[in-house]
């Protein structure tokens, strides 16, 4: 019998059922007391943190030398359309980003780890609730999780759509970037839709300035430096013949280096400001909305190690080679600035995109992800 094939099978079914129940950030109640059984069972020891995240520890040997892998647990407010045997059931909610597949793999490591005599030392599985928007990793550390788990290294993974099954990307230094989220209200004055020059139009405001901002990077940072600004979002109005009184915008501004976070702080308002009065009207900029997560940065001696194994396991250089950051944002960045750190990509295949209605974890990542980690914590804790 091959035990392996029915461990992968069993591995598979608890993913699907995480993905027919998606939670939100902080919500993740059900998966949860799911990860938590499934460690006590193999014998770690549980910590409750953060609401509902959970730390696991296991110990082998005699070694001080601690490290911990972190895996994100929530979904996001957006409707599935995959149309998979195990879609979402919760209206409106799905695992959009794979969340339910970085959960289930760790548990798969555990399971394998919970077997292993090949490693001396302590590992830490810190199952992390509230990775999108509101940042479950900050509120770990604010509940003392370093001070309460220390550690030598951490580690995290994310899946990547469109690369090859398993595939390893990694690079030392910036890895993601920062986010800050930016309310904008451009205020004009309404009026009747046929007599426009009795108005200020905030529409036509507003569409200048999502095109000037297209210049806030391209023509302000360093070209060698990197940034992206996004609209994400424009609101305003509800009739074809009512020029409305106030549009509101809603950006996100990307940047990996301090001298451009400071630099895109200063010319997107300015770029605002300057449209919105060029058209009569006037503008209201709220900069860093909630929870701004920082750029992550990946150790280089830790980093090293993680691309040292991938290539005695087969990887190639040039396969992992990443020429620059991912421009998405990570709340495991703030662990990133406390303890030394790896954080990489492995290939999710042929998939949808993240944060896509149609996306989906692919099942045969799960074993090769559980497989890594393994392989991770015993050549960082060799016995």
């Amino acid at each position: 019998m091959n035990t392996s094939a029915l461990q992968t099978s069993d591995l598979i079914a608890l993913r699907r059922d995480l993905h027919q129940h998606p939670e939100l950030s902080f919500k993740e109640h059900r998966t949860s007391e799911i990860v938590a059984r499934e460690l006590t069972s193999l014998g770690f020891t549980i910590t409750k943190m953060a609401k509902t995240g959970i730390i696991g520890t296991l110990k082998r040997g005699t070694s001080r030398k601690t490290i911990g892998i972190r895996a994100d647990m929530d979904a996001l407010p957006i409707h599935e359309t995959s149309n998979l045997s195990y879609a979402s059931k919760t209206q409106g909610v799905m695992h959009a980003c794979g969340h339910d597949g970085h959960t289930v793999s760790l548990l798969g490591a555990a399971r394998k780890l919970s077997k292993s005599q090949n490693f001396d030392g302590t590992v830490h599985l810190i199952f992390q609730p509230a990775e999108e928007d509101i940042s479950g990793a900050k509120r770990m550390i604010d509940e003392g999780l370093f001070q309460k788990f220390p550690m030598d290294a951490i580690f995290a993974m994310h899946n990547l759509p469109g690369l090859e099954l398993g595939q390893i990307k990694v690079r030392a230094g910036a890895i993601t970037a920062r986010v800050d989220i930016v309310n904008v209200i451009v205020k004009g004055r309404g009026g009747h839709g046929a007599l426009p020059h009795l108005t200020a139009d905030p529409i036509v405001a507003a569409s200048s300035i999502v095109m000037a901002l297209q210049t806030a990077v391209s023509r302000n940072l360093d070209p060698l430096d990197v940034g992206v600004v996004t609209v994400g979002g424009m609101h305003g109005g509800n009739l074809g013949t009512v020029i409305p009184s106030e549009v509101t915008l809603t950006l996100g501004v990307r940047t990996v280096s301090d001298h451009a976070a400071a630099l895109m702080q200063k010319r997107v308002p300015e770029i605002i400001y300057a449209q919105a009065k060029s058209f009569g009207c006037a503008a209201e900029v709220e900069y860093s909305v909630g929870i701004v997560y920082p750029a992550g940065n990946n150790d280089t001696a830790i980093t090293k190690r993680v691309h040292d194994l991938a290539l005695k396991l087969g990887h190639t250089d040039a396969e992992m080679k990443m020429q620059g950051p991912m421009m998405f944002s990570e709340d495991f960045a703030f662990m990133q600035q406390i303890v030394p750190s790896c954080y990489f990509f492995m290939g999710n295949g042929d998939s949808s995109n993240l944060h896509d209605a149609g996306y989906d974890f692919n099942d045969g990542l799960l074993e090769k992800a559980a497989d890594f980690w393994v392989a991770i914590v015993e050549d960082i804790l060799p016995p």
